[in-house]
């Protein structure tokens, strides 16, 4: 399971994430969200950095405390992150792309397992440059490349910014399709509609605090203060 607390004076929160689920983070006033799910050095597992004596934090990850670990450290531990800009290299092809980060604990998946999930992927292996591949083929990319790993808990960031319908909808299959794998998911999404059909929690920040948070079977009856938060 992982878990992150943040304890301040006035500003309590707290989320945790089971095995095999995806939660998903959505912030009212697009701030503190795309930050949460940052790692690296002396920063949360969830991306706040860790100011000195200010505030109380815990982040743990299969029963390992991680605030204050190197990024090296918290990839390790089985933490991957997929950014909102992709990170895909340009000059180099599909298949050196998916093969640039190491695998760093057991259990990643192969390339023929990322095929499946990813079809169009094994299309364009070995002769398409990073930046010559659509927004949807490079978002497939950047998912697939974080699955070789060996990591378990996925943090996607925007996932399907600026993708076409029938990309988000193949995303959503892969996420629900990771979830029956086993795989934990943090999903920070402003979409919140497709959210909605991948998700088992929600957490909504303001100003950068967690604000509520609610099961998917409580969805509909929270669905006029989730709207009214977001603006919707």
């Amino acid at each position: 399971m992982a878990s992150l607390q943040r304890t301040e004076e006035g500003h309590p929160g707290a989320f945790s994430q089971h095995r095999g689920q995806a939660q998903a983070l959505q912030a009212c006033d697009g701030f503190g969200a795309g930050g949460l799910d940052r790692v690296g050095d002396h920063q949360d597992p969830a991306g706040d950095a860790v100011p000195a004596d200010e505030d109380r934090r815990a982040g743990t990850f299969e029963g390992r405390e991680l605030i204050g670990c190197a990024s090296n450290e918290i990839a390790r531990a089985g933490i991957a992150l997929c950014p909102e800009e992709r990170g895909i290299f340009a000059s180099l092809t599909v298949q050196e792309n998916l093969m640039l980060p190491p695998q760093v604990r057991q259990g990643g998946l192969s390339l023929d397992a990322i095929f499946e999930l990813f079809p169009n992927l094994k299309e364009r292996l070995g002769s398409s440059q990073g930046t010559k591949l659509s927004g949807g083929e490079q978002q497939m990319l950047a998912i697939g490349r974080i699955l070789r790993t060996g990591a378990r808990l996925l943090l996607l960031d925007e996932p399907t910014e600026g993708l076409a319908p029938v990309i988000i909808q193949q995303i959503g299959q892969t996420i629900r399709t990771l979830k029956q794998q086993g795989f934990t998911i943090l999903l920070v999404e402003q979409n919140f509609r497709f959210a909605s059909t991948v998700a088992d929690r929600y957490y909504v920040m303001e100003n950068g605090r967690m604000a509520e948070s609610f099961a998917s079977a409580e969805l509909e009856a929270n669905l006029g203060k989730l709207h009214e938060y977001l603006g919707v």
